[in-house]
């Protein structure tokens, strides 16, 4: 450590030649000349077909057909195919099928422009869509761009580059301006702001410096800093958010595994349906063109593609939305569950509190000077909240003894001084009042006392405000501390109903009791390592992802990267209108569906409406659901 300086000038002019080495920008940028390259692929595409489509529809003839059927194939060629090779696989009803089927049919009847209407419209569908779902996949591509690759670490005074994996527990990492933090770990030299809205959705920098923790995928924004790893790149927050990000389609929400589902047994109906539409008029003596065209319609009109597309789309875009905001969630079935969520359980310390001791009330004139002198020999959480509270200058201490389970004694200016517990001052015979953790006593007298508590978080108690506001019908705290102390802090909180004393296994069951008791869907929010069961059982387990232990992020389903529980109300805002616009969407295409496929079968609709009842009512999903992303 003692040769880090000499090597910052070198790794500052390293840096003017190889630029970032940390891997973080290459692959993206390479992601993104791959969606322009698809987007502009699009456009000439549109641009080509609707060339031939416009010649086709000012010429005559042969010469008109062969354009027609030029535009057929720029605009159709791949849903053919598709349909071609599902065929050949075995899956011979899905929407490639149908409008394959439809348009041929079309084709081979003579109502050429609208089988090629049918692609047209599908193609500008499917373009708008894919440039919607690159704009709501920002905020997950950002996420993406976490990866690291190849990091600079200080080994033997040189600065070597390894991989990522290859980083182990105390070594030295170097991050340059301009890079990423690789590893979790903490500042050993220099001071920066780091900017860390990839993770925790905060937009203002923080600043850090020698002795504070620092988590991997932080941006370095300032300097340079020597960070000793605590943690390999394997178990670090980036790769945890990286695995959480890549299996969050995996799990698939009622509604979207229902949609699926009904395509797969909606499609061979229709089919049989259209087939029918043609057969049994015909038979009786009907015209087989008439009939046949009004099931062309029928078939165009019942696509599932608008269904099919627009749901996962809408998750995809809420799930999105949710990361930009510093919620990851787990997959889309936890966006649903969070939607529907009537009951909120809570840990106390770490959740709703701050986790750390800090001074409230003194009382006594040298209570401060006394108590600090002595707290400085131990370890004590509480003694160290009254070290950090002491500014001024410490007394000499002798003949210092820690008394285990009480406090500490010592002599300070002649007297015999204590510095402890309530027990401690009653072992000894010494009255005091009560309503504090720490007293101080001299040759046999209280001069004063201390409380310590654990406070709450600036906004837990707006959390909670805004959670009742959403018509959470319970919100319930639930702690291992004692009785009075989870009681105060539940009602400066504002929560009502509160279980203290609990060992992790009662945790477990006060959830089972609130099933019981009517709760539908629970949420359990946590953030040590006693709070993963709870997690665990709880319909969606949310841990706090900045202090939360690695074992609460892997039990929970949902992960607030801020130690913030003001997240908590955006996230079930961002669920419910998530879950609404998917409502949304599905009744109103099935109703444009169903309206159409009767005119079609009475013979009041065309082509055209079928048209709009497949891909218009698809397109309009589709920029229904990406609403979600300016919430």
């Amino acid at each position: 450590m003692n040769n880090l300086n000499e090597h910052e000038h070198e790794h500052e002019h390293e840096h003017e030649h190889c630029g970032c080495s940390c891997g973080c920008g290459h692959e993206h940028e390479h992601g993104q000349e791959e969606d322009e390259g698809y987007i502009r692929k699009g456009i000439f595409r549109i641009v080509i077909g609707l060339a031939l489509l416009c010649l086709a529809i000012f010429t005559r003839g042969y010469i008109s057909i062969a354009l027609y059927i030029g535009a057929y194939i720029v605009f159709g060629y791949d849903v053919v195919l598709r349909a071609v090779k599902n065929i050949l696989g075995g899956h011979l009803f899905d929407e490639n099928f149908l409008m394959s089927l439809a348009t041929i049919c079309a084709l081979a009847i003579g109502e050429f422009t609208e089988a090629v209407a049918v692609m047209l419209f599908y193609q500008i569908g499917e373009f708008l869509q894919d440039t919607v779902v690159s704009c709501s996949r920002k905020s997950i591509k950002d996420l993406m761009e976490l990866n690291i690759d190849d990091v600079n670490i200080l080994k033997n005074d040189k600065i070597v580059t390894v991989e990522a994996e290859d980083v182990e527990i105390g070594d030295i990492v170097v991050v340059r301006p301009g890079e990423k933090i690789p590893v979790d770990g903490v500042i050993v030299q220099g001071e920066t702001s780091l900017d860390m809205k990839s993770l925790t959705g905060e937009s203002v920098p923080v600043e850090k410096a020698v002795g504070d923790n620092v988590i991997s995928g932080s941006l370095n924004n300032a300097s340079l800093i020597y960070v000793k790893a605590e943690k390999r790149y394997a178990d670090s927050t980036v790769a945890g958010i990286l695995e959480m990000v890549e299996h969050a389609s995996s799990n698939k929400s009622q509604t979207e595994s229902f949609i699926s589902r009904f395509a797969g047994i909606y499609t061979p109906i229709v089919v049989f349906a259209a087939a029918a539409v043609v057969l049994i008029p015909t038979l009786m003596g009907n015209d087989f063109r008439t009939w046949l065209y009004r099931a062309l319609i029928f078939l165009v009109a019942s696509c599932p593609c608008a269904l099919v597309v627009s749901i996962p789309l809408t998750f995809f875009a809420g799930i999105g939305t949710l990361s930009r905001k510093g919620v990851l969630v787990k997959g889309s079935n936890f966006v649903e569950l969070l939607s529907r969520a009537d009951t909120f359980v809570m840990d106390k310390t770490g959740t709703i509190t701050k986790g750390e001791f800090e001074v409230t009330r003194i009382v006594g004139e040298d209570t401060l000077e006394y108590a600090a002198s002595l707290e400085r020999f131990s370890t004590h959480p509480m003694g160290n909240a009254v070290v950090r509270k002491y500014k001024g200058r410490y007394s000499e201490a002798q003949n210092v003894t820690e008394i285990s389970g009480y406090g500490i004694s010592g002599v300070i200016n002649g007297k015999n001084v204590l510095v402890g517990s309530r027990k401690l001052m009653d072992k000894e015979g010494i009255a005091c009042e009560q309503g504090y953790n720490i007293y101080v006593a001299a040759d046999g007298s209280c001069i004063g006392a201390i409380a310590v508590e654990d406070t709450i978080k600036e906004d837990s108690k707006l959390a909670v405000s805004e959670l009742y506001s959403l018509d959470i019908k319970n919100i319930a705290m639930v702690t291992g501390d004692k009785k009075e102390i989870a009681e105060n802090v539940a009602n400066e909180a504002g929560i009502k109903n509160v279980y203290s004393e609990l060992l992790p296994a009662d945790k477990v069951s006060t959830v089972e009791n609130l099933y019981n008791t009517g709760s539908q869907v629970v949420a359990a929010i946590g953030d040590g390592i006693n709070d993963a069961p709870v997690l665990a059982r709880a319909d969606v387990g949310i841990a706090m992802g900045g202090i939360g232990s690695d074992a609460a992020i892997e039990a929970a389903d949902v992960v607030i990267m801020e130690d913030s529980l003001a997240k908590i109300p955006v996230a079930v805002r961002l669920s419910r209108a998530t879950m609404k616009l998917c409502r949304e969407n599905v009744l109103f295409v099935l109703a444009v569906k169903i309206i159409v496929l009767i005119l079609a079968v009475a013979g009041k609709s065309n082509m055209w409406m079928a048209v709009f009842a497949d891909v218009g009512t698809a397109l309009l999903a589709v920029l229904n659901s990406i609403r979600i992303t300016k919430k």
